[in-house]
């Protein structure tokens, strides 16, 4: 990324481009690149694990660089920073509780973040987060949807989404600054509130398009002919014969049960009634606790001892 100072130029009539104009834009030089870097660590919530990061700022009286380290060690994040300006280097070291940094963005994540609302082309209403100001404090930072606009990139026109973040700080003023970004989240350009210079690509990325979710797979659902499966068909025959076993086991175990039917069945063909169920419920019912005695010799063809023999039942 390069920075430049924005300018307003009167346009000319018939103006023609110069040779200067024409030149490709200019690109930064290594000294540049190194000292502006963030390198971070995060979790999959966005929690800073490490960072680091450096600011170069080459004036031509004073130069100035930042350098700020922040560690998570056990329950607190250890932050360093220090400033140099000129050939004087001050430090300092601060330990922040890991309970106060919930909802914390660092740098790092805050790229990460910004990515995400140029997916999505939204920004969460009324979300304060928390954030570290130029003193290393922490204090709330907000986002704020600029809507969209083209920029040219690389001699392209090129539709951004921007992004406002704020970062609300309790001893200064609020610190803004407006990101540019491409479908992908690519950071297209970077303006500071209140600052001449500003930080634009000279080279439009590759952009990666999104990924078309596609719909379930369904699948008909398809009769079971378990006869057919020799898995299924063996599972049958196995849990078949354990099912005569068991029953073979129980009845040697009880052999009452066998003499009971037994004698059921001799007393049915005996008498041969007409209904079946009604005779067995007779037959059985001095077996139930629940229901009073009935008469052995009690003829089969009698009404049901399913249902009521109260003569002022209506359904009697």
């Amino acid at each position: 990324m390069s920075s430049k100072l924005q300018s307003t130029v009167p346009k000319a009539k018939d103006h023609q481009p110069s040779a200067e104009e024409s030149l490709p834009a200019p690109k930064a030089n290594a000294e540049a690149i190194h000292f502006l870097s963030t390198l971070g660590y995060l979790s999959w919530k966005l929690h800073v694990m490490e960072q680091h990061s450096q600011e170069f700022i080459k004036f031509r009286v004073l130069p100035m660089e930042r350098k700020m380290t922040l560690v998570k060690q056990d329950d607190q994040l250890t932050m360093t920073r220090s400033v140099k300006e000129g050939e004087e280097v001050k430090t300092e070291v601060t330990f922040i509780p890991g309970s106060s940094t919930t909802g914390f963005i660092s740098e790092a994540a805050n790229l990460v973040l910004l990515r995400v609302m140029a997916w999505r082309q939204t920004v969460p209403s009324n979300a304060r987060f928390l954030a570290l100001d130029m003193e290393g404090e922490l204090c709330y930072s907000t986002y704020q949807d600029l809507g969209f606009q083209k920029i040219q990139v690389d001699r392209q026109q090129v539709e951004v989404f921007i992004v406002e973040q704020t970062v609300h700080s309790v001893k200064g003023i609020p610190n803004s600054c407006q990101f540019y970004l491409l479908s992908d989240g690519h950071l297209a350009k970077r303006i500071q509130v209140g600052s001449p210079g500003y930080c634009l690509i000279t080279q439009m990325p590759i952009l990666r398009e999104k990924d078309e979710i596609e719909p379930r797979p369904v699948f008909e659902k398809k009769p079971l002919v378990w006869e057919e499966d020799m898995e299924l068909y063996a599972r049958f025959v196995d849990r078949k014969e354990e099912l005569r076993l068991s029953h073979s086991s129980y009845l040697r175990q009880h052999p009452e049960a066998q003499a009971l039917i037994s004698d059921f069945l001799l007393f049915l063909l005996l008498r041969q009634p007409a209904d079946v169920v009604t005779f067995a419920a007779e037959y059985f019912g001095p077996f139930a606790k629940r229901h009073p005695p009935t008469p052995a010799l009690r003829s089969s063809h009698r009404p049901s001892p399913f249902r009521s023999l109260d003569p002022r039942d209506p359904l009697h």
